[in-house]
């Protein structure tokens, strides 16, 4: 559900935007700290490997299936929020370089957010699929670094150590030998 929220707003957003602002002046939001304009990626992150398109695709379905399979035996809420979220943000990505401009499945990710400057000085652009994949990936994190596991338990700190002491009690004997 999380997923299809938001590829269903990246995609909204993503047409607002092609169909407004790219025929206009950026619009400026909270003063001037974030404007929203018209820029195509054709490229990875921060526009990378720009002249090779064909291969996000590929890599993006391999991400998307991949997490169907993470997302299927997962029972943590926590869990399900941050990987529908990667989800979300991995399709809303893939669906534009599948669908659109120049061509099927070499397609530019239609971004639209700067930072402080309407030309995207001073921050890269980004869009809707982008900031979830953050978050998404953010809490992913958070949630490993916590011991919180996909199917609902939670790896405790006795849990952890109990290998390490069973390991050094008879290297201990060793060497008293």
């Amino acid at each position: 559900m999380i997923a299809a929220a938001v590829i269903a707003i990246d995609q909204i957003v993503k047409e607002w935007t092609t169909s407004t602002i790219a025929h206009g002046e950026p619009l400026k939001l909270l003063g001037g700290l974030i404007y929203v304009i018209y820029a195509r990626n054709s490229g990875a992150a921060f526009s990378m490997l720009e002249d090779h398109t064909w291969i996000f695709p590929i890599i993006a379905t391999g991400v998307v299936g991949w997490l169907f399979w993470m997302i299927r035996g997962t029972v943590s809420a926590a869990w399900a929020v941050a990987l529908g979220l990667v989800l979300g943000g991995a399709a809303g990505n893939l669906t534009d370089r599948i669908f659109r401009a120049p061509a099927p499945f070499h397609g530019h990710v239609v971004d639209m957010f700067s930072f402080l400057d309407d030309h995207a000085g001073h921050f890269p652009v980004f869009n809707i699929a982008d900031s979830a994949l953050t978050v998404g990936v953010a809490l992913a994190v958070l949630l490993e670094f916590t011991g919180r596991r996909r199917d609902g338990t939670r790896l405790s700190k006795e849990r952890e150590a109990a290998p390490v002491a069973k390991e050094a009690a008879p290297a201990a004997k060793d060497e008293h030998a």
